[in-house]
């Protein structure tokens, strides 16, 4: 017997916005995934707190990406997605054999916060381990 299994209609007729870029794992790179992420919330109309905690979020996975994920001649991929009421943000990098983990860092030190900046303002985060030698880092956030 075929039967035939469909999604509520709700979830059918949620659009889903996208927007993916590749840029070069330099400092350079991390500011302009930062601008054009602020610039593609914008434009679909995501304003405020949500604007102001995702770009934070692109800032500190994109550096981390041009820092940690670093490989001469590669680019990082950002990746920014709305589905429903969900931002999910990825950057994915070329250095699949560094994972990033929660630092715990000494009070006086000048870096390596990042991480736990986007713990603080994500609902979710992770990461996806892609083909070698490729990984994602994910976030979601909830909007408004």
């Amino acid at each position: 017997m075929n039967q035939e299994i469909t999604a509520p209609r709700d979830q059918l007729d949620a659009p889903v916005s996208n927007f993916s870029v590749l840029l070069s794992s330099t400092p350079r790179g991390a500011r302009l995934a930062r601008l054009l992420a602020a610039d593609q919330l914008r434009e679909w109309g995501i304003a405020g707190t949500a604007c102001e905690a995702a770009r934070h979020v692109v800032a500190e996975l994109a550096t981390n990406a041009a820092t940690h994920g670093r490989l001469p001649g590669r680019s990082f991929r950002l990746t920014l997605y709305v589905v429903g009421r969900t931002l999910r943000i990825e950057v994915t990098d070329t250095r699949g054999d560094r994972l990033p983990v929660l630092p715990e860092p000494e009070p006086d030190a000048e870096s390596g916060r990042g991480l736990l900046l986007v713990d603080a303002l994500a609902d979710r985060w992770g990461v996806a381990e892609g083909r070698f030698p490729r990984k994602t880092v994910w976030a979601e956030l909830r909007l408004p």
